[in-house]
């Protein structure tokens, strides 16, 4: 209580100090801005990915100073609409990636069809996808690109989309410290690809697809990506320092894990990413934020541990471990034997499951004699990673990492996931442990440490190392990441590779190894003098007769499972339970005394099949050196429904004269003394006991044997069907998230064209000049409103022949002068009255597609009814003027 008042002290005095620098950074620390480092954001969207890419891209502010590249999954034989498209979303430019290209800020970058996209010092590259259609990881590939090239600066988005594309990637954006970002599942037309990210437990903003861009800058604002994530400070002021040290306190109270010596450069990195989210510019307000949300306390912890890992990660270090370490160990045991290793730091599993397979295909290239067997413990301090990794089941996406044929050897198929194989999974042991505090494993032939040691300060490392040095065996090999060292330790291992970081225990010691054992304070519980005993309940005179009456008269009896754990004891059955040697074992079956232990074994299935009471009578039981009669009863329960499926099982001694087992034997000849009859109905009943359990296994196990032979027949068949179902599973969900984009380009385009015709249509009308449209057989295509003034023209007459339509016209020459028109492509132009007195100039000029293509006619009919009139009034007039 002292301390929580303590802390709480502290909180209200950090409250107090002004805020007098810069948000998020402490007191007396310089950042600098990088001139040309600035935010890219990739995004990732597969099936229903264009409705989300509009609303992503049109919520983005003018002047964001971020570059944008869009990774879509298209169909790789036609050509992209997707820049034409986002354009029409936002005023950035939007335009297809090219080989070379710079990268720009408030620019959108959009993938070609059938390429892979990386990036490299800002500029990207396209390269030929190496997988097959259906198996192709755009956007791992390029989120992977994207975090070793910009780190801190890498932002990954995940919209709509199906499969788990991207889930990878944004692993290794989140390793080099940069902000990923997911759909919300619900908002998504197709939520497989969000959910799947999801999952991974790494993400740090979950928001509707329009919210997203804002959230990134607001985040980027508070967090000081940009600039970069500052160092931690050489002098701290004493409110920040304060405030570090409270979270500490704060997270070993909730966790049992104190972090206070691991590096502040990562502590204060990851304390500075929930500041962000939570757009807190000040680690003392995060220090109060954190007293006051507990559940914030175990999110910072699993930022804290962020587990960013992936099978044969650095390939070159794992061929030089199977080609040149593992053969040596393996060699130090000719006639084979058990070889241990230790995986610190495991995360999710995949390096213990990695290392797995390694052993196991060095084993296999070993002469046949040698048999060997592997143990691998894989331990971490996250629970919630280590029980991933005891599931097993990885992404189909590892197919980027593992080579196919050790899927196929190492792995099960499961469609949209990969379950390691029961030959891998049985060489690990998983258990959650902490390095600093718990016992090591000893007698190691190697132990793997990767990527764990850059998170740990130097008096934490100078603890680990020799901690390691004892672990192995003498010629133990340690394997550490790729920019890890041991440091000054350099006479406790000496380097295999110094690339590949492999190095192995030097048993020849210049001085001794100061080794300081890992300890953890396990809290006892002391009573307070303060507290008070709760106040006794007036005894129940009823309840304490049933109590007395149950003790002294009633028999001894004990409630169990159906598998024979005691659940409850009635009486004193001390003549006839006992507790068993060694481990505490609750079980009737390992309690029972002698005499009842087999008796209860053969009731309690009988009991159970047939749902009725089971009685053994004069039951031989041997306690404590006497032999007592005794009748066993076994009761299953069917009411009350709390108790179904147990049994009842009683006591009852039926005979008072028990004699000592050390009593005295007749004679060898006296066949006929109770004790030798006694004994010889015994053996008897054994017998067919045994006969009668003889018989029963005999014909369970042809039975299973048949069974299983159906069995293995059926497994290899679906496994067969199983193989082709997921091809075609994985080729028509390639085929559906390319026709889901081309559907809903097409959709757009159709849009367009709705649009264009409306247009055309109002115009045509608008200019009151009747015109028809025909094709190359002189049949109707189009006809505006105007011309059913001159033909009897109904929307029903499309695809008829002009000739067949009553018109007024007097032009007996019309057919003659459009075929003349089309054969050659000169103009006509001719003026025709009709029956009631008007006149029509009629042109027909050649139809003509966008390809320069003749395809029919266009006939414009205007209105020169009114000039001719006035010509014929002007030639009446001068005639009449001559005469």
């Amino acid at each position: 209580m002292s301390a929580r008042k303590n802390i709480d002290s502290e909180l209200r005095l950090m409250s107090t100090v002004p805020k007098t620098r810069p948000p998020s950074h402490p007191a007396n620390v310089v950042t600098h801005r990088p001139a040309k480092l600035f935010p890219i954001v990739a995004i990732g969207a597969s099936a229903g990915g264009l409705e989300a890419l509009e609303q992503f891209l049109g919520h983005v502010p003018a002047a964001s100073g971020m570059a944008f590249i869009v990774i879509q999954h298209l169909d790789p034989d036609r050509k992209d609409m997707l820049p034409e498209l986002l354009q029409r979303a936002t005023s950035m430019p939007v335009e297809p990636a090219r080989n070379r290209m710079k990268v720009k800020p408030d620019c959108v970058y959009v993938i070609p069809p059938n390429t892979n996209i990386s990036i490299l010092h800002g500029n990207l590259y396209l390269l030929a996808p190496v997988a097959p259609r259906g198996l192709r990881l755009p956007i791992d590939f390029f989120f992977h690109a994207l975090a070793e090239d910009r780190r801190e600066h890498a932002i990954g988005v995940i919209l709509s989309g199906m499969g788990s594309d991207g889930t990878l990637g944004l692993r290794s954006i989140k390793e080099y410290g940069g902000l990923v970002l997911v759909q919300e599942p619900g908002n998504a037309k197709f939520d497989s690809m969000p959910k799947s990210a999801i999952a991974t437990g790494l993400i740090d903003i979950i928001a509707a697809a329009e919210e997203l861009p804002l959230r990134i800058i607001d985040t980027l604002h508070h967090a000081h990506h940009y600039p970069p994530v500052r160092p931690v400070p050489a002098t701290e002021s004493t409110a920040d320092k304060t405030a570090f040290e409270i979270i500490c306190i704060l997270l070993r109270a909730a966790t049992g894990h104190d972090f206070s010596l691991y590096k502040k450069t990562t502590v204060y990195r990851r304390i500075e990413r929930r500041m962000a989210i939570h757009q807190l510019d000040r680690i003392a307000d995060y220090a109060r934020y954190l007293r006051e949300n507990l559940q914030e306390v175990e999110l910072l912890f699993k930022e804290l541990l962020i587990g960013v890992t992936s099978f044969f990660r650095d390939p070159a270090t794992w061929a030089y471990l199977q080609e040149h370490v593992l053969p040596g160990l393996l060699a130090t045991y000719p006639g084979g034997g058990t070889l241990r290793a230790w995986v610190a730091g495991c995360s999710t599993g995949e390096e213990a499951f990695s290392l797995a397979i390694a052993f196991r295909e060095a084993m296999d290239k070993m002469p046949p004699p040698a048999r060997y067997s592997v143990q691998i413990f894989a331990t971490d301090l996250d629970p919630d990673a280590i029980e991933k990794a005891r599931r097993g089941i990885y992404p189909a996406n590892i197919a980027a990492d593992v080579a196919e044929d050790r899927l196929k050897r190492f792995f099960i198929d499961e469609g949209d996931s990969f379950r390691i194989g029961k030959e891998i999974r049985e060489m690990v042991v998983f258990a959650p442990q902490n390095l600093i505090m718990d016992p090591p494993f000893t007698k190691l032939d190697i132990l793997t440490c990767r990527n764990l040691l850059i998170y740990l300060g130097a008096e934490l490392q100078k603890r680990v190392l020799p901690l390691f040095h004892y672990s192995l065996k003498p010629g133990g090999v340690l394997m550490l990441g790729s920019a890890e060292t041991i440091g000054s330790f350099t006479d406790l291992f000496v380097p295999l590779e110094s690339k590949a970081r492999l190095f192995r225990r030097n048993d020849s010691l210049t001085r001794p190894t100061s080794l300081e054992f890992p300890t953890r304070d396990l809290p006892t519980r002391t009573e307070s003098p303060m507290e008070t005993k709760p106040e006794q309940v007036p005894a129940n005179l009823q309840h304490l007769a049933d109590e007395l009456l149950l003790q002294q008269f009633s028999p001894a009896a004990v409630l169990v499972t159906a598998t024979g754990d005691l659940v409850y004891i009635s009486g004193r059955t001390g003549k006839y339970l006992e507790p068993a040697a060694g481990k505490v074992n609750w079980n009737i079956h390992a309690m029972a005394r002698d005499g009842l232990r087999q008796a209860i074994a053969l009731a309690i299935p009988k009991a159970l099949r047939s749902g009725e009471r089971v009685v053994c009578p004069n039951l031989s039981v041997d306690s404590n050196g006497v032999t007592q009669i005794v009748d066993l009863t076994l009761q299953p329960i069917a009411e009350p429904a709390a108790l179904r499926g147990m049994l009842m099982l009683v006591f009852r001694d039926a005979a008072t004269t028990a004699k000592p087992r050390d009593a005295k034997p007749g004679k060898r000849g006296e066949r006929g003394s109770p004790r030798e009859m006694e004994l010889e109905q015994a053996l008897l009943q054994a017998h067919l006991e045994v006969r009668t359990l003889r018989e029963e296994m005999q014909t369970s196990h042809e039975e299973l044997k048949s069974a299983n032979e159906e069995l293995q027949s059926t497994n290899e068949e679906l496994q067969s069907t199983n193989e082709e179902l997921t091809t075609s599973k994985e080729e028509m969900q390639s085929l559906n998230e390319e026709l889901q984009t081309v559907n809903v380009e097409l959709q757009s385009k159709v849009d367009e064209l709705s649009t264009t015709n409306n247009d055309m249509k109002n115009l045509l009308n608008s200019t009151d000049i009747a015109t028809v449209f025909l094709d190359n057989a002189l049949h109707v295509r189009r006809f505006t409103t105007q011309a059913t003034r001159l033909f009897k023209l109904i929307p029903s007459d499309l695809g008829r022949a002009l000739s067949d339509i009553v018109t007024d016209l007097d032009y007996p020459e019309f057919r003659h002068d459009a075929e003349e028109v089309l054969h050659t492509l000169v103009f006509s132009d001719r003026e025709v009255s009709t029956r009631d007195g008007r006149w029509f100039q009629v042109k027909i000029m050649p139809y003509r597609t966008l390809e320069n293509v003749i395809d029919g006619v266009v006939i414009t009919f205007n209105d020169i009814s009114r000039a001719k009139h006035l010509e014929a009034e002007l030639r009446t007039f001068a005639t009449e003027k001559k005469g």
